[in-house]
């Protein structure tokens, strides 16, 4: 992996021409190899020989204390004292400066190792980097910079039982109790939140909850929609100005553990906020911090919606990743089968590899064309962030990002699950155990789906609204930059592809113009997964065929390359054609199935 993750950041993304940008300027090609090579160290010895404790010593809770191995605590210990919680920060505020596309490659490690020990730090950085970006600046002294520093973790609190992902729908509630406490506007928050990842544990001495509820309007009702939500700072534990620990306890207590598929090793919690266990200040209700103005909540939350789908789409990649890397290494080690010829099979003869078997290696193919350009992609994105923060063309970048955002995490979420699922085929029934770890990184790849926005809520998000924004400026801006790549393949030996692309390019506008050619939201929105899953096939595509340009030599590295490329453009951009087809005609049948028929 880490030959390819250097040839897609160095040789491909130029990521070492960013030292030219004075934000950092005191990096260099060295130092960001340096810190791959401390994560690719951290997630080798602290992260990758205890996944599977982390999965079948799953949290529990004996309703008092939530209880992790050891392992956990160890790795989380090891990430926080690598400085990777704030690797883009500031340097001021304890960071590296480092560029997101280095922070995120960085990131790929612990992912690979084990995507549930590191979903505390992902949580964390985020919620962090959300309060330096809208916090106030004892907000940030007090929490941010401690979350940075390992010292507490973050949660995001934004679901609830009876609303899942409408959150419009959320009624917990914060009623103003002290307009000018130091730490922010202090308001009590009851309801109840549910699925919050990281939500209870001990291995920080706090934890930090960034928490969406609704402050009522003058006749104590809610306001509906989302306008009225606001956002908040929950300590568990509550704290003072001088971010010291008072002693006392919050309102916000732990319900229940979820008990989930996969990605065991992250507590997944159900959380009551103001239910009365514990009292504050001498009465019921949990203590929040207003982060921002009222009714700014979401705006706040999205903020680092960006970093957040591109991180979910990388732990995608990388569980597919290490399911590639597995199935591979069994593929070269098992006998199995021999050669067929015109006069049948000579039973004398000694097995072979499976690998050898073209249906192996078309499985195996299959995936290193989703494992390696899914990283890519995440890698584009990532760069595309770079690029909105320090470059010139800010309009461009955020173009770009508005319509690849949506693909970055649903397409890895959909086919590094297939990848996993054919992992396990290579294993054949060895892969169906708990003795190889191919069932496991399937488990765990199964979420991706599903959090951060569900795959049919990207969908929608890209067909809704992505596409068609600003006269269809992101499209367009996205378009222009597959033109160009078609223009230079065009002149090589990857013209038939170019061509290929020229067309699944063109299907795709068409398929977009059809969709709201009745400028009926239902009629278009109906197929709207069909749209992405075509969508994201172009744009791997695309990506595949860049990447291919930019293999320089015929090493076996290279020409690995150039077969799942290939891959891709024989095997996998075809389909769009039936994804398209539904979505061009505005089939009905989803929209207009009545329940009663089920």
């Amino acid at each position: 992996m880490r030959e390819t993750l250097d040839f897609l950041l160095f040789d491909w993304l130029k990521a070492g021409e960013l030292t030219s940008r004075e934000r950092f300027a005191e990096h260099s090609a060295e130092t960001f190899s340096a810190v791959l090579d401390t994560c690719e160290r951290i997630a080798r010895e602290k992260f990758a020989p205890y996944n599977r404790l982390a999965d079948t010593q799953e949290p529990h809770f004996d309703g008092e204390r939530v209880h992790l191995p050891q392992a956990t605590h160890d790795a989380t210990r090891a990430y926080a004292e690598s400085g990777m919680l704030a690797a883009a920060q500031d340097y001021d505020a304890g960071g590296m400066q480092l560029p997101c596309v280095i922070e995120m490659a960085g990131n790929a490690f612990f992912s690979k190792a084990s995507v549930a020990l590191g979903g505390y730090a992902m949580l964390t950085s985020g919620n962090a980097s959300l309060l330096m970006a809208h916090g106030t600046p004892l907000q940030r002294a007090v929490f941010a910079k401690n979350e940075f520093a390992g010292r507490w973790f973050g949660t995001m609190c934004l679901s609830e039982p009876q609303a899942g992902s409408s959150l419009s729908d959320i009624t917990t509630r914060a009623e103003l109790e002290d307009e000018a406490d130091a730490l922010g506007p202090c308001y009590r928050l009851t309801g109840h939140k549910m699925w919050i990842s990281g939500g209870d544990h001990e291995i920080t001495e706090n934890i930090v909850h960034l928490v969406l509820a609704k402050i009522p309007g003058p006749d104590g009702k809610l306001i509906a929609g989302t306008k009225g939500i606001s956002l908040f700072i929950v300590p568990k534990w509550l704290v003072n100005a001088n971010a010291e620990l008072t002693g006392e306890r919050n309102d916000v207590t732990l319900a229940g553990l979820n008990h989930k598929l996969g990605y065991r090793g992250t507590t997944n919690c159900l959380l009551n906020f103001g239910e009365g266990r514990f009292t504050p200040g001498g009465r019921k209700g949990a203590i929040g911090y207003l982060v921002g103005r009222p009714g700014d909540g979401l705006r706040a939350m999205f903020h680092m919606m960006n970093e957040a789908r591109i991180g979910v789409g990388l732990g995608a990649v990388m569980l597919g990743y290490a399911g590639y890397e597995a199935s591979l290494e069994y593929a070269k080690q098992r006998p199995q089968g021999r050669p067929m010829t015109a006069a049948g099979k000579d039973a004398a003869s000694p097995q072979r590899p499976i690998i050898e078997h073209a249906d192996v290696r078309r499985m195996l193919l299959a995936q290193k064309s989703y494992v390696e350009g899914g990283l890519a992609l995440e890698l584009y994105c990532a760069r595309l962030v770079d690029e909105l923060q320090t470059g010139e063309d800010k309009a461009q970048a955020q173009a770009l990002l508005d319509v690849l955002i949506p693909i970055a995490k649903s397409w890895p979420s959909e086919w590094c699950l297939e990848s996993n699922s054919l992992a396990i085929q290579v294993l054949g029934g060895y892969g169906y155990t708990r003795d190889f770890p191919v069932e496991q990184l399937w488990r765990d790849q199964r979420l991706n789906m599903i959090h951060e926005g569900t795959h049919g809520i990207q969908a929608l998000d890209l067909l809704g609204r992505k596409v068609v924004q600003q006269g269809g400026a992101s499209l367009a801006a996205l378009a222009a930059r597959v033109q160009r790549t078609i223009e230079r393949a065009i002149q090589t030996d990857w013209a038939p592809q170019a061509n290929q692309l020229a067309a699944a390019l063109a299907q795709v506008g068409g398929a977009t113009k059809k969709a709201w050619s009745t400028g009926q939201p239902e009629d278009a929105l109906a197929n709207a997964v069909p749209y992405m899953q075509a969508f994201g096939h172009t744009v791997l595509a695309w990506l595949w065929l860049d990447v291919a340009l930019a293999v320089c030599d015929d090493s076996d590295f290279a020409q690995g390359k150039r077969a799942a490329a290939r891959y891709f453009f024989a095997y996998e951009l075809p389909k769009i054609g039936a994804w398209l087809d539904v979505v061009a005609r505005r089939e009905p049948l989803c929209r207009d199935m009545k329940a009663e028929y089920f």
